[in-house]
Order: C-alpha cells, then structure tokens, then sequence
C-alpha cells in the first residue's frame, strides 16, 4: 500500500500528531561525527536495494510472472 504524503499528514493530524521540528540543535552535537556519518553510512543505507531475481506480483503463485 502507498500513501501520498497529503494522505499520511491528514492521518497524523486526525490522531493528534503535529509536525515537529527543534528551536535550536543540542549541545552536545558532535559535528565531526555527523560529518563522517554523512560521508560513509548514509551512502550505503541510502543505495537501493536490488533483487537478485524478478520478483513476482502474486503472493498465492511466488514463482509466477
């Protein structure tokens, strides 16, 4: 199932959540470390992923296409 981001706002907001962000960044940030984070974490979790193989649309038939 896929939401557009209206629809997830509309759901938030409908359970009393709001959109959040901070007066100000803590103290104890450490800059370097997020630099470093950015340079060698995040590319490899912002990859996609990729199949080996075709998937398949059926959950009943795995093997069909």
């Amino acid at each position: 199932m896929r939401l557009s981001v209206a629809t997830v706002w509309r759901l938030l907001k409908r359970h009393g959540w709001s959109w959040q962000a901070p007066a100000r960044r803590a103290l104890e940030r450490d800059e370097h470390a997020v630099e470093l984070w950015k340079q060698e974490v995040w590319p490899r979790v912002k990859a996609p992923r990729r199949r080996l193989e075709p998937g398949s649309s059926s959950r009943t038939r795995p093997g069909s296409r």
